[in-house]
């Protein structure tokens, strides 16, 4: 409420708070408080709402009135001669500016006017209309007809509809399976250059039932190379271990030996004062006591510091600004250096596109935890040669093959063979049914 006290009622003095001197009796709780003052501001501007408005909150236009002329008539009035009212006229006179309540009866809802509305059928109701129009589509009799249209989109490419959003749900929405992103890139091939070998190599003529001499003894040659220095690496990897573990029994009996001398008693050892000299450590050469740093020395070293440091940001500053002079020239430089290995690039892809890569070299680094198996060695010894094809014993296996090539051109990470699968651990008991006899 803007206003508690009366423009009437307004006082000269200064505000001051109500005198309480006390607050710790039962006089002094808020029931106990004064209001008065409160109470009579509110009637008075109950009273001035009554009489037209707020006094306070009316502009100035509506409380005075500029004369101009004056009244002249006034002056010729006398007093004495005016007509007095009477007290009750004055009261009746004064018309609050607030409407007065109503007194008109007002009708309640269930109250009417005797006159009976007419019935009207309900809505749930189907028409006479409607039936008749239900009952000509169940014919076949259809007002207006759709004309199939060929479709001008791809029905199947059109977006999945998405599902409503669930609110206030603690229950996760399914989540489909990302494709991951080396799906788009192609595979690495795990051989030496970095070229993909055919998925089915031809196989040279050593590898023939019924080669040519030359080319057998080619390949046989090669193969007892590989065996050999397999071999040879075998031999050197036992020497090294037989080594490492002789060092190791030899240093462990001198940590026996050291520990056992040790353990041995005063009397048992020889005494070392024998020999012992007194002027034997005075000849030792004294070793000089590091002097703290005086304070000049330090500054000499900060000054020192301070200088190589500004000469290494000037050089780094130095070499930074001719490398922004030669940025020219450093792209043309790397855009030729690009072109002349795309041109490589497609000469060595024009050249080997009719020869067979080396899958036997393979790279050093390889992809995943386990290396790849080794390719079996299928090769005949001249012993087991065979004249006849009914004599003869296939070598190699077609779908070891085949997997091993997919390993080789990146298709599939090798993975360690688990011949059993680990099964959850049982508990077996024994029931208890010889207890349950009857007598």
């Amino acid at each position: 409420m803007p206003v508690l006290r009366s423009a009437s009622g307004e006082s000269q003095e200064a505000p001051n708070q109500f005198n309480q001197p006390s607050r710790k009796g039962k006089k002094a709780w808020r029931k106990n408080i004064d209001v008065t003052e409160v109470q009579k501001g509110l009637a008075d501007l109950n009273e001035e709402i009554i009489r037209g408005g707020v006094i306070k909150e009316k502009p100035s236009s509506e409380l005075f009135a500029l004369d101009v002329k004056g009244d002249s008539a006034i002056s010729k009035k006398n007093p004495k001669l005016a007509k007095k009212t009477l007290k009750v006229d004055e009261i009746l006179a004064q018309r609050s500016a607030v409407p007065a309540v109503s007194m008109r009866k007002r009708p309640g809802d269930k109250t009417t006017d005797g006159i009976v509305a007419p019935k009207r059928h309900k809505a749930s109701w189907v028409s006479q209309k409607e039936l008749a129009r239900l009952k000509r589509v169940a014919d076949g009799q259809h007002d207006t007809t759709v004309v199939a249209k060929d479709a001008t989109y791809d029905i199947w490419d059109a977006p999945a509809e998405q599902a409503p959003v669930m609110e206030d749900n603690f229950v996760p929405e399914p989540s489909k399976a990302k494709v991951p992103k080396s799906m788009k890139k192609a595979p690495i091939a795990l051989t030496a250059s970095g070229k993909h070998p055919r998925a089915v190599p031809k196989p040279s003529g050593g590898y023939s039932y019924n080669p040519m001499f030359a080319d057998y003894e080619d390949r046989l040659v090669e193969e007892s190379e590989k065996a050999i220095e397999a071999e040879k690496k075998r031999i050197e990897a036992e020497e090294a271990e037989r080594e490492r573990q002789e060092a190791a029994a030899r240093s462990a009996a001198e940590a026996e030996a050291a520990e056992a001398r040790a353990n041995m008693s005063e009397w048992e050892e020889d005494s070392e004062w024998e020999g012992f000299q007194s002027g034997a450590e005075d000849d030792a050469p004294s070793k000089k006591r590091p002097e703290r740093k005086t304070q000049a020395q330090r500054n000499r070293i900060k000054r020192r510091k301070e200088e190589e440091q500004l000469a290494k940001h000037k050089a780094a500053m130095k070499a930074r600004r001719q490398q922004e002079q030669r940025i020219k020239e450093i792209a043309e430089e790397v855009a030729q250096r690009d072109q002349d290995k795309q041109l490589v690039l497609s000469a060595e892809a024009a050249s080997d596109s009719g020869s067979d890569v080396d899958d036997q070299k393979l790279r050093r680094r390889q992809l995943g935890k386990f290396k790849l198996p080794e390719k079996d060695l299928e090769l005949v010894l001249p012993d087991e040669l065979q004249d006849s094809l009914r004599l003869l014993k296939p070598e190699g296996n077609l779908l070891k093959d085949r997997y091993r090539s997919m390993l080789v051109r990146g298709k599939v990470e090798s993975r360690r063979h688990i011949p059993f699968k680990k099964l959850a651990k049982r508990k077996l008991t024994e029931k208890w049914t010889y207890k349950d006899f009857v007598i």
